[in-house]
């Protein structure tokens, strides 16, 4: 029997145990690799989950009907409503993009750059990863031309792409594609038959809530699939809670069966006592409003300020949108840093800023870029504090740069950007 095709370890995950070596071994680290949200979990949700615990049936695979409501009342209040009935619940959105893409089958088209684990998940279910680039400063979402043309191309040469997976805000680059972008998507992917897997997760965290992102699901419904979760705008990683909502068509109802009999295969079902704080998350009370709206705010005022350290320091960087991403590029400096440090793409220059200074950040080639481009991904999520306290007040602070630990990591950013690119090292943040 042939071995399966070697999976990398998750970039993000490695780079996050490369970093806890080193702080284990009393080094000074900066971790800007991983995309973990470091923030405390709501009280409110904490003591759900608590007096949940002696919940230890099974339950229904699809999860239970109170989480299936609540999650269908949260997309119904963002304009897409939904049937509870087409709403399927796993353990992390993670674990629902993987069922999915298992159950559509085919090849898959994937943005470049996206998330590290879409095309090591596309492998994983034996398909084909069909990469297709984005438009500038239009993450997640692959050029709609473009993918018109390798969907072509790709069935002329005997492959069968199926799905295109989106990413609206996006991971890497913490852009929002534009309304016609997504529009233009979707007409693509109607007129090549393709299942759109619109990941969601970030959609809270979208810095101007005036103009929230659009999902493919508003120009598509019948093929557009799409998963959220509380991991990001909740910062409820360990929690591994995800959540989809399948399309109301004849397509969508037979992917639904597909899904939740993978899922009984799997998972069986999700943890029944997070299931039970989840709901009341997806209700969206007001406290939980509350902490979302603060999470944003403090996400944008950090991510703005270490964007401007990179721009000083002379690199390349497409306004952010949302999340605690940023994704520059060191081209304009490619002279300086080969002659430098010897740097000639994103993974030298990741290696350096690790080895030298102890900063992680993860290279282009992560998130599916290839040539040599001197891009990386850096994330602010871990510069909120270390301890519960410091994170609490992270969030309830009017100017969390005022907060000593928020600004060294914001002044370390800068010093250490000196240092590599020669630029002058920026004046402090000032102490309040």
């Amino acid at each position: 029997m042939p071995h399966p095709a070697p999976v990398p370890m998750s970039a993000t995950l490695a780079a996050d145990e490369a970093l806890a070596r080193r702080r284990r071994a009393g080094e000074r680290v900066l971790s800007m690799a991983g995309g973990e949200i470091g923030l405390p979990v709501l009280p409110a949700l904490r003591d759900r989950l608590a007096a949940a615990a002696a919940e230890n049936a099974y339950g229904p695979v699809a999860g239970s009907p109170a989480l299936r409501n609540a999650v269908a009342g949260y997309w119904e209040r963002r304009g897409l409503g939904v049937d509870p009935g087409l709403v399927v619940a796993g353990p992390g959105s993670k674990s629902l993009l993987f069922a999915l893409l298992l159950a559509i089958g085919g090849d898959v088209i994937v943005p470049v750059p996206s998330w590290v684990s879409y095309t090591a998940q596309a492998r994983l279910a034996g398909a084909r990863p069909l990469p297709v680039p984005i438009l500038p400063g239009q993450g997640g979402v692959p050029d709609p031309d473009r993918l018109r043309e390798a969907v072509v191309d790709a069935r002329a040469a005997g492959q069968d792409p199926r799905a295109v997976v989106v990413t609206t805000p996006d991971n890497p680059t913490g852009t929002v594609a534009s309304a016609d972008t997504v529009r233009r998507l979707a007409d693509v992917a109607r007129e090549l038959d393709l299942v759109v897997v619109s990941d969601e997760i970030y959609r809270d965290l979208v810095y101007d809530t005036s103009a929230p992102a659009v999902s493919p699901a508003l120009h598509a419904p019948e093929r557009t699939v799409v998963t959220t979760g509380l991991t990001k705008n909740l910062a409820l990683g360990g929690w591994r809670t995800g959540v989809a909502r399948l399309p109301d068509s004849e397509r969508g109802r037979a992917l639904h069966t597909r899904l939740v009999a993978i899922a009984s295969q799997i998972w069986s079902s999700p943890p029944a006592p997070v299931q039970t704080a989840a709901a009341y998350a997806f209700g969206e009370p007001p406290e939980v409003v509350e902490r979302v709206a603060a999470s944003r705010r403090l996400h944008e005022k950090v991510v703005r300020a270490v964007a401007a350290r990179f721009i000083a320091a002379g690199a390349e960087l497409a306004p952010v949108a949302a999340t605690c991403y940023l994704y520059p590029d060191f081209e304009p400096l490619r002279d300086h840093l080969a002659q430098a440090h010897g740097v000639r793409d994103g993974d030298a220059l990741a290696g350096l800023l690790f080895e030298r200074h102890g900063v992680g950040v993860l290279p282009a080639s992560a998130f599916g870029e290839s040539g040599g481009p001197l891009r990386i991904r850096a994330a602010t999520s871990h510069f909120y504090g270390d301890t519960h306290e410091r994170r609490t007040a992270a969030l309830e602070a009017a100017e969390p740069l005022d907060l000593p630990w928020i600004r060294e990591s914001v002044d370390r950013v800068g010093e250490v950007l000196a240092d590599l690119t020669g630029a002058p090292t920026p004046a402090r943040l000032p102490r309040s």
